[in-house]
């Protein structure tokens, strides 16, 4: 009889197996050969007369975070909040799910990837999709004509999950809002300005801000002669430019969408055009854009943008690409999005053997997106007041994919704890004294351990430290409590020095401030 145990693992690294050549794109042939072999050991684990098997695993589209990874997460969850706090920001909390209502016609075509919850008597409720629509909800409901607000929190979508590109169905996002009646363009030139300064700080690589706006593309749809009607459709298909080459967006918009060939000839057209203020200034000449009362608002905003872009000196990331649309029908004005056009990092060389290249890029898509919804409070509240709002959203996951792949790279030592001190001693009988002298440290705000022995060896407490990155050990024997002092062993460079107790919590602080 084999094990069960040994053909679970095997069938967990056939189906990586399986997994990784259909990302790669492997031939149909190496597909189904290896798919073959994973049948094969699934019909071997069979038997049991049919009883279901559970497998003890996560969720699809869900993951657990070890302690070292929630310390990478951490350090990027700060770079932003501090970002978001410079800039003035309060923050707020809603609940995980709303009213099915509440979300209902607020995503276009992505509103199939909310997550209905079963109906627990009285109210149809759904899980939250992002924090924009709660957010405009929450000013509606409390009368709120203008806040300056940030949220992290975590949302659902029922969406194929690519988790090696950060792709989940429960993933955290970051929000940054300034909600209120201001001059045009202020607002929104420093969301700009915070992406920048936070893809700057994580140090990510080479970043571009794509910038564009709802009200261009609307008024390039009418001018290419794009039905009303069919404006937020076409413009879920553009929005797929990134992931799609133009032949395919092209045949969608035709053969799905029932566009005119021509029409999606000239949408390409425009599509294809990128550059800075200078575009937009062409295109308030373009014989057919200056048609358009709505593009013609669109462009001069841009070129506003533009001015105060360059004052806080980020023009060197920012391009103007008419091909960025954003699928999310609440957006009304300026839109963008955050790309990584380079993320060094090198994958394991087990792929350069395979004849692929060492360096490979990570490709993660987006990394922080938003835009202009001067719609969504009105919609709303029952006056139909509408409340201006601008926001970006950092796509966290994504970013942390990147920093967890860059710390495995670099082989960097990650702590996961922050314990400036172990107490430790080097006889029997001193677990009492070990204890008074803990107690003083947290007393005092120091972040200190001992081990949990009542007498434990010298040496395995060394060596915890050492394997933890505590940088300090407080050493206590008979001679140190008689002369009423402490040996304090510096872990990296191992010298030590005594120290009188008086003086001990201003040393390990001296000794350790970055703690």
């Amino acid at each position: 009889m084999e094990d069960k145990a040994q053909i679970q693992e095997a069938i967990k690294s056939q189906g990586e197996v399986v997994r990784k050549l259909k990302s790669e794109k492997a031939s149909k042939e190496q597909i189904d050969e290896e798919v073959a072999k994973l049948l094969e050991l699934k019909a071997r684990l069979g038997g049991d007369e049919g009883k279901h098997q559970f497998v003890l695993k996560t969720a699809k589209g869900t993951r657990d975070y070890n302690p070292k990874q929630m310390a990478i997460r951490e350090r990027v969850f700060n770079t932003i909040i501090s970002s978001f706090k410079r800039h003035g920001a309060e923050t707020i909390d809603t609940p995980v799910f709303e009213l099915k209502e509440t979300l209902t016609g607020k995503y276009g075509e992505d509103s199939k990837l909310i997550y209905d919850l079963k109906d627990q008597g009285g109210e149809l409720l759904s899980l939250r999709y992002d924090l924009t629509v709660p957010f405009a909800r929450y000013l509606a409901m409390n009368k709120i004509t203008n806040i300056k607000r940030y949220h992290i929190a975590k949302v659902y979508r029922r969406d194929n999950p690519a988790m090696t590109r950060g792709r989940y169905r429960e993933f955290y996002q970051c929000d940054f809002d300034i909600a209120g009646q201001y001059d045009a363009m202020i607002p929104d030139a420093e969301c700009l300005k915070i992406v920048h300064e936070i893809l700057n700080e994580l140090d990510l690589g080479d970043f571009c801000i794509k910038v564009n706006d709802r009200r261009i593309l609307d008024g390039m749809f009418a001018v290419c002669g794009v039905p009303d009607n069919k404006f937020r459709t076409i413009c879920s298909t553009v929005d797929k430019l990134d992931k799609m080459p133009w032949d395919e967006v092209k045949k969608e918009m035709v053969e799905e969408k029932g566009l005119s060939e021509e029409a999606a000839d000239q949408i390409g057209e425009y599509v294809s055009m990128q550059g800075g203020r200078d575009l937009a200034e062409r295109l308030l000449q373009d014989q057919k854009m200056s048609q358009s009362k709505q593009a013609c608002a669109g462009l001069s905003d841009i070129k506003l943008l533009f001015s105060y872009l360059e004052l806080f000196q980020v023009t060197d990331k920012v391009v103007f690409d008419l091909s960025l649309a954003r699928g999310l029908d609440y957006y009304t004005g300026v839109i963008y999005e955050a790309v990584l056009t380079q993320a060094g990092v090198t994958l394991a060389s087990a792929e350069a053997e395979n004849g692929a290249p060492a360096e490979e890029r990570v490709s993660v898509g987006s990394v922080a997106g938003g835009g202009r919804y001067d719609g969504l409070v009105g919609m709303f509240d029952p006056k139909g007041r509408r409340v201006p709002c601008v926001g970006v959203s950092i796509g966290i996951e994504r970013i942390f994919s990147i920093m967890e792949q860059k710390a495995e790279a670099s082989a960097e030592k990650v702590r996961t704890t922050e314990v400036q001190v172990l107490v430790a001693s080097a006889q029997k009988n001193l677990l009492e004294e070990r204890l008074k002298l803990i107690s003083e440290l947290w007393e005092a705000g120091i972040k200190a351990e001992l081990m949990y022995k009542k007498n434990p060896k010298l040496l395995s407490q060394l060596q915890y430290c050492e394997e933890s990155g505590i940088p300090l050990v407080a050493i206590l024997g008979e001679q140190e409590l008689k002369d009423g002092v402490v040996k304090l062993r510096m872990v990296a460079t191992r010298e030590e020095a005594d120290i009188s107790r008086a003086d001990l919590i201003d040393e390990i602080r001296r000794r350790t401030p970055q703690a």
